[in-house]
């Protein structure tokens, strides 16, 4: 079940040092994602397209730029993470529906390394209304908006209702959060919601 294996595999997202004077900004209670509210308040108002790859994300409101390679499964049966070693890199994987297409769809990307800030260091920062634009190699450029921005300890991961659908086109975007410890890395993610409001 594809709740089960992010819930698994997003713990490895954890490479980050967290050596650095302020950690990631974490999201505000305001920004979380209402779940009493019903699913038809945050359908998107765009038509679900089609599959295709992803080629790159960018969400203005925080400087993301960012190409995205595939993330699988590793030996192990977790998920995969993008290199830490490049930290604008973001990955989506490939158990998930590409963004657009209806249904889920899933961006992870690492939080800081040792070098510093990483492609998502700054999603915790992320409010209600703000973008997420992620290109296709089809040529087209699948629009987002976000409506909850929410951390949860990796422990207690509510992986029904992070990748629950709602029947319209969805993204969460993830990386690590919480709080930290050099033996065990972050204990949570930050999780970012959204459904698709345009396409281009």
């Amino acid at each position: 079940m594809i709740a089960l294996v992010l819930l698994t595999g997003l713990a490895l997202i954890r490479n980050g040092s967290g050596e650095f004077d302020e950690g990631p900004p974490q999201p505000a209670s305001a920004a979380a994602a209402d779940s009493r509210l019903p699913s038809a308040v945050f359908a998107g108002t765009a038509q679900p397209l089609p599959y295709s790859l992803p080629d790159r994300v960018g969400i203005p409101a925080i400087q993301v730029d960012a190409p995205i390679i595939p993330v699988g499964l590793d030996v192990d049966g977790w998920v995969g993470a993008p290199p830490p070693e490049d930290p604008n890199l973001a990955g989506w994987f490939t158990g998930s529906v590409s963004p657009g297409e209806k249904g889920t769809s899933v961006l992870v990307g690492h939080v800081d390394n040792h070098q510093g800030p990483a492609v998502f260091y700054g999603l915790g920062a992320l409010e209600r209304g703000n973008r997420v634009e992620v290109a296709r190699k089809d040529g087209r450029t699948a629009v987002f908006e976000v409506y909850g921005v929410e951390v949860f300890e990796k422990n207690n991961f509510p992986g029904d209702r992070v990748y629950a659908s709602k029947g319209s086109a969805e993204l969460r975007v993830i990386t690590c959060g919480g709080g930290f410890s050099k033996q065990n890395g972050y204990d949570g993610n930050v999780v970012a919601f959204a459904s698709l409001v345009e396409v281009r």
